[in-house]
């Protein structure tokens, strides 16, 4: 009886081991993302809302005036629609707009009716022209100005007991004789205070800094910062949003169009003074640093496996013709005619310079090959410098042309 013996066939398929040595390094890359994002949610929930937010403790949120006002017994209301701004304004209501350039003209015109009606208050935070001539028509906004200490300079009895602050920004030419213009910088106030006819007012701030968690302990910035919104018992700290309805119309009102031609121009200029880093809110920038933490844990993670190139021999001869080939085929490719015609000639002078008694190293001097190879010689069919160290040919037909003259060349020296 023969017994017979079978192979039992070698599995290609990796291993549970293989399979969890290679996903670990992605496993834990993503729970380091999923851990990162969890802890960084928790940490900014309920503490980030944005800049000059009443409800954001950020050095360039306002919550700390809001806290203020709060416990002198001033209610504070945060607003992110129109309804919702325009519902509460009354006469015993302060009415903050803290991005009137975000509003559209419809918004802004609907925003103007009612704070005029109102006889409250409405503070205006660094209105733009656009948005300066719809809800502040006795000002014209000028040019904006760095934000810094200046004096009151001016007879208001609120900016007076605040004595100086840190103001500037966006400066204002007062057009209503009965305006009172407070922190000139240059010349021009960047506190405007209008009376409304109504027994109210509108107040035009150039700047929000003062308002800032950071800045509102320096100067008589807090003092400013509570008369200002304080003198109602209601605040209404308005922060217009992108999902507001109210934004998706912009019907001028009869007669609106033409006036704004007059002005140069009709334009939509929601966001003419608001810059683009302005318009990005705050929490992008952690969406930023995690994006650029997972960035540099799979740069870590994927230069763990790059090494230094290590040569090892090929499974499997391959002949010289094979690999020519598949050169010249990649050089076609990729047209490259100059690459080609380099190779050919370098190629050429290696093998001519030892038949011509030429030192390896000298190969490739044009005054020493080109001198021993013309004297190896007899035909001149063939200008020598050109043939061994001219340009590149222009076409296919000029590069076989070449590749058949070197093999000529080295022929003839070879037999001479």
């Amino acid at each position: 009886m023969t017994a017979s013996t079978t192979a039992s066939p070698t599995s290609t398929a990796p291993t549970a081991g293989q399979v969890w040595t290679r996903a670990r390094g992605i496993l834990a890359v993503v729970l380091i993302l999923v851990v990162a994002g969890l802890t960084f949610a928790a940490v900014r929930s309920g503490t980030n809302h944005g800049q000059l937010d009443p409800r954001s403790a950020d050095p360039r949120g306002s919550r700390a005036v809001a806290e203020l006002l709060k416990e002198r017994g001033i209610s504070v209301t945060v607003a992110t629609t129109l309804d919702e701004a325009t519902a509460a304004a009354g006469p015993d209501t302060t009415l903050l707009v803290a991005g009137p350039n975000l509003l559209t003209r419809s918004q802004q015109l609907r925003l103007d009716e009612a704070a005029s009606a109102s006889a409250g208050r409405t503070l205006l935070i660094a209105p733009g022209p656009g948005a300066t001539a719809r809800l502040a028509a006795g000002a014209r906004a000028e040019p904006h100005r760095a934000v810094r200490p200046l004096a009151p300079s001016c007879d208001l009895p609120t900016a007076r007991r605040a004595g100086t602050a840190d103001m500037g920004g966006i400066r204002y030419t007062p057009q209503d004789p009965t305006a009172v213009a407070c922190y000139p910088g240059a010349g021009l106030p960047s506190l405007v205070v209008l009376p409304t006819g109504t027994g109210g007012d509108t107040v035009v701030l150039g700047s929000p800094d003062f308002l800032h968690n950071e800045r509102l302990d320096q100067q008589g910035n807090a003092s400013l910062a509570l008369q200002l919104l304080g003198s109602r018992p209601h605040l209404v700290w308005y922060l217009p949003s992108l999902s507001d309805p109210s934004a998706t119309t912009d019907d001028p009102a009869p007669g609106e169009g033409d006036e704004e031609q007059s002005e140069g121009g009709t334009r939509d200029d929601a966001a003419d003074e608001a810059s683009f880093l302005d318009l990005i809110p705050s929490g992008w920038l952690w969406g930023a640093l995690q994006l650029a933490l997972a960035a540099s844990l799979a740069a870590v993670w994927r230069a763990r496996r790059l090494g230094p190139l290590v040569t090892e021999r090929l499974p499997v001869a391959v002949r010289a013709s094979e690999s020519a080939e598949g050169r010249s085929l990649l050089y076609r490719k990729a047209n490259a005619r100059d690459r080609a015609a380099d190779t050919l000639r370098a190629a050429a002078r290696t093998r001519l310079a030892p038949l011509t008694g030429v030192p390896a190293r000298d190969a490739h001097s044009p005054e020493i090959l080109l001198t021993a190879v013309s004297a190896r010689i007899t035909t001149r069919d063939y200008d020598l410098s050109t043939l061994l160290f001219g340009t590149a040919p222009s076409t296919d037909a000029a590069l076989v042309l070449l590749a058949d003259q070197l093999d000529a060349l080295e022929r003839e020296v070879r037999t001479s």
